[in-house]
């Protein structure tokens, strides 16, 4: 686990008390989003209330609005935690947070910006504007790769670091102005240029800020080129060896990717260690005493795994008679452990465990991957037989239309590497018509 999600982990810890606070006092994820965005509201109001009130040299404006925005910024990792330890994630919530993101930061620099250009500091909201297009940038960027099924999160200088350094540089600049004025300046020798002035305990972080966000932007936009030029290899290969491809006996399994789709865990930092795997049909199964969901028209495949009898459930997405190109499998739980209702998967589990990518082949067909794992393939096309959509996968060269995937996990693994002993395959063989089981070893 890095750093950064170390320290994530910890503040959890602290804010989990408060959470379950606000849960019981009937908040929701969105109400917490929308507290977030009316607090950066109030922090704007202070910066413009400075611009039109405050003289140049009174920098108490600055340390008032820091302050509220570090506040503000608590509220940014409230509502993922609301929602998580609620269980009240849903689709739209994630919409919402996001774009309402979007909106605070861009209130929250217009007016750095007005305070800047008021008191004539120029150069400097120059470089708040520069750090604003950064700030985009490296969110739209991350977006845009994922839309393209890219992973694209690292970098220097995320929303939380980009927060946390300018509430904290506007904080210290409206103490550091009490007690040594907020018209001090150190000037360049034998000129009036001002090298160093009390403001510039804000504007210089801030500059770090616009250089750092814009680098993460650039630097996300590389790694997802990359990865784009890969798959573009990947899938040229696969088209010279035939439409459909099929998955080689020597899969290999990435231990860690199925502790993500097991424990849905979302961290992405710790190494994993690779195992051969092996293909083989069995005759009877333990997935056979677990609980068959019921079938809906526009049902494709689920999936279960042990310990627990909870199942997610794929379903085709349509939009206007056809799967909507932008989400064609909706993927959600049917929780039997509880009341056997039908739940949204949380934010954690939809972007690191059982969500899915999807890739347009063309003709209304699409390539599916769990985001966790990204190794086997599945097709969803619309089958001649039947008219309708159905997915299917090629397991030891033999193409199943997929029904069920089940995994099976044995005692005395540990919590970072369970003991999967297999992963299993059940659909109809699209060549004899008969059902088909197989099975993975894992």
């Amino acid at each position: 686990m890095s750093i950064r999600n170390q320290l994530q982990q910890g503040i959890y810890k602290v804010i989990n008390p408060f959470v379950r606070v606000l849960i019981r006092a009937g908040l929701t994820p969105n109400m917490v989003t929308t507290i977030g965005l009316i607090l950066n509201i109030g922090v704007s109001i202070i910066f413009i209330e400075g611009a039109e009130k405050g003289n140049r040299g009174d920098l108490s404006y600055v340390g008032w609005a820091g302050a509220l925005i570090l506040f503000a910024g608590l509220f940014d990792m409230l509502d993922g935690q609301v929602a998580r330890l609620g269980n009240m994630s849903s689709r739209f919530g994630a919409l919402y947070d996001s774009v309402l993101d979007r909106y605070s930061e861009l209130i929250l620099f217009l007016g750095i910006c007005y305070y800047l250009v008021a008191h004539h500091y120029f150069l400097s909201s120059l470089v708040a504007f520069i750090g604003m297009i950064g700030s985009l940038m490296v969110s739209y960027t991350r977006a845009r790769a994922e839309g393209l099924g890219i992973e694209c999160k690292d970098g220097l200088m995320q929303r939380p670091e980009r927060v946390i350094l300018i509430g904290v540089s506007a904080l210290a600049c409206g103490i550091a102005s009490k007690w040594m004025g907020g018209n001090y300046k150190i000037h360049w020798p034998n000129s009036n240029f001002p090298i160093f002035e009390t403001i510039s305990i804000f504007t210089i972080p801030l500059t770090v800020m616009a250089v750092l966000a814009n680098a993460t932007a650039i630097g996300r936009l590389k790694d997802a080129k990359k990865a784009l030029e890969e798959q573009d290899q990947k899938n040229a290969a696969t088209k010279q060896a035939g439409d459909v491809p099929r998955q080689a006996d020597g899969v290999k399994s990435n231990v860690f990717v199925w502790v993500l789709l097991l424990l849905s865990m979302a961290s992405s930092d710790v190494m994993a260690q690779k195992q051969k795997v092996a293909v083989s049909t069995p005759v009877s199964t333990a997935a056979d005493t677990f609980p068959v969901p019921p079938r809906r028209s526009n049902s494709l495949f689920y999936l279960q795994r042990t310990p627990n009898t909870n199942t997610i459930i794929c379903e085709l997405n349509e939009k206007n008679g056809a799967p909507d190109p932008d989400d064609p499998v909706h993927v959600l739980w049917i929780r039997y452990t509880e009341q056997k209702q039908r739940q949204e998967l949380n934010f954690i589990q939809r972007h690191f465990a059982y969500g899915i990518n999807s890739r347009a082949l063309g003709n209304g067909a699409y390539e599916l991957h769990f985001v966790s794992y990204k190794r086997i393939a599945m097709y969803l096309r619309k089958s001649p037989l039947d008219n309708q959509h159905h997915v299917y996968v090629n397991i030891d060269n033999k193409q199943m239309l997929l029904n069920r995937v089940f995994i099976k996990i044995n005692p005395g693994g540990t919590f970072w590497s369970p003991n999967v002993e297999y992963l299993e395959f059940k659909g109809i063989d699209t060549e004899s018509g008969q059902e088909l089981l197989q099975r993975v070893k894992i």
